[in-house]
């Protein structure tokens, strides 16, 4: 029988957790209730106790009530409650995990299922999911459903909204359950590999993966749109992939200049610090993405600007925009410990850098490309800065040629084959 996991705060929210418990029951499934509250339980009683899951945290529940300090009792909770699930999934006991609550119940459930894998379902019932869910969802893939009334009883709505979780979340880990009890299926063996994609490098990367899939590969592909690269980097450091084909790097565009996609200081280096082969191209750096031109900052009114559509506006990166670009990933590539190379479209960076479009701007694009292979000696294959390898190729990002080329690099790479 599939088992759900409810981690919720019973000192705060035990009425309701005590009726989702019987819910989820009632549809099928085990019920394994996890207290991370800090205040004596009430309304349920758990299967795990909030003393439980503080010294899987490292904490001990009277010195957390004895000290008051709801941001640490949070924290050291929600330490405790990903401790327990670990455990749990060990035993295999987790087929999903449900939890409910305001900003402190919701901010120690993201934390308790953030190290639980991709595909376990996972979902979050917050008054809080109407608003920025970020820092909830993280790179992972959280459910999360807006709670419309806070959880506070069982009333005409929120038994509506807690009734429709149980009954998706049962539904899920039954799912859950019976695919991990199916036949192997020996495709799921294939090696992975992550490449990024953006809509103006959908062209390159549909090449790259089909050439990736002839070759024996499943292409994961992550949208460039900030989430979809941390969710790229946070996998890289799970240890599932073979490579990275990271051919769209634009959001380090957002995160230099201020665009709203921007992935963080941290992308492009998860590959290179794991020693996971990489391959690169400085796809769609040419722009940097805002919502409606209404708003553009107003100080980037004068610059270069295209409505891509009518909630996304997109920026030419200048040349000195450009430069820095150069050198920060001519930075992150040099300090990678595994294979790495770095391909260059001569011909343009994106749909939009091409001869009569509005990006087009080769001495922004050469500019780049001087930063990110200073110390290179020019020849295709020379080792850039930190012995990167280098490919020049006189092509547009989006020639077939161009992915499959990088593909091509990226297999032998995998395999130790030669140049």
């Amino acid at each position: 029988m599939a088992t759900v996991v409810l981690v919720g705060t019973l000192d705060t929210k035990g009425q309701e957790y005590a009726w989702l418990r019987d819910r989820v029951r009632a549809l099928g499934c085990e019920v394994v209730l996890v207290d991370a509250g800090v205040g004596p339980a009430s309304g349920a009683t758990a299967d795990i106790p909030a003393e439980r899951v503080a010294r899987a945290g490292g904490a001990d529940l009277g010195a957390l009530r004895s000290a008051g300090d709801r941001g640490a009792a949070v924290a050291a909770m929600g330490e405790g409650a990903a401790a327990v699930l670990a455990e749990l999934r060990a035993g295999d006991r987790v087929d999903a995990v449900l939890a409910v609550g305001g900003s402190g119940g919701s901010s120690i459930a993201a934390r308790a299922v953030r190290d639980l894998p991709i595909g376990l379902p996972k979902l979050i019932v917050s008054t809080m999911a109407s608003g920025d869910v970020a820092p909830y969802v993280g790179a992972k893939d959280v459910a999360i459903s807006y709670s419309v009334v806070d959880i506070a009883g069982v009333n005409r709505v929120s038994r509506v909204i807690l009734g429709n979780a149980a009954a998706a979340v049962a539904g899920m880990a039954r799912a859950y359950e019976a695919d991990r009890a199916a036949p192997h299926d020996a495709s799921r063996d294939r090696p992975l590999v992550a490449a990024s994609m953006f809509g103006v490098t959908t062209p390159a990367v549909d090449a790259a993966r089909e050439r990736l899939e002839e070759l024996g590969y499943e292409v994961l592909v992550f949208h460039a749109t900030g989430a979809g690269g941390r969710a790229l980097e946070s996998l890289v450091g799970s240890g599932l992939l073979a490579g990275v084909l990271d051919l769209t790097t634009t959001e380090l565009a957002d995160d230099l200049v201020g665009g709203v996609l921007s992935a963080g200081p941290g992308r492009l280096t998860a590959a290179g610090r794991h020693g996971v082969p990489q391959v690169v191209a400085p796809g769609a750096l040419d722009m940097v993405n805002f919502g409606p031109r209404a708003t553009v900052p107003e100080r980037f009114r004068d610059r270069v600007l295209y409505e891509h559509n009518p909630t996304v506006t997109l920026m030419r990166t200048t040349a000195d925009e450009m430069v820095e670009l150069g050198r920060r990933i001519a930075a992150k590539l040099s300090a990678a410990t595994g294979p790495t190379a770095l391909f260059l479209p001569l011909r343009g960076v994106s749909a939009l850098d091409a001869p009569g479009l509005p990006f087009h701007d080769p001495d922004a694009d050469a500019a780049a490309f001087a930063a990110m292979t200073h110390g290179a000696d020019g020849a295709g294959g020379a080792a850039g800065t930190g012995g990167v390898e280098v490919r020049r190729l006189d092509l547009h990002v989006n020639d077939p040629g161009f992915g499959r080329a990088m593909a091509d690099r990226l297999h032998e790479m995998i395999t130790g084959g030669a140049r």
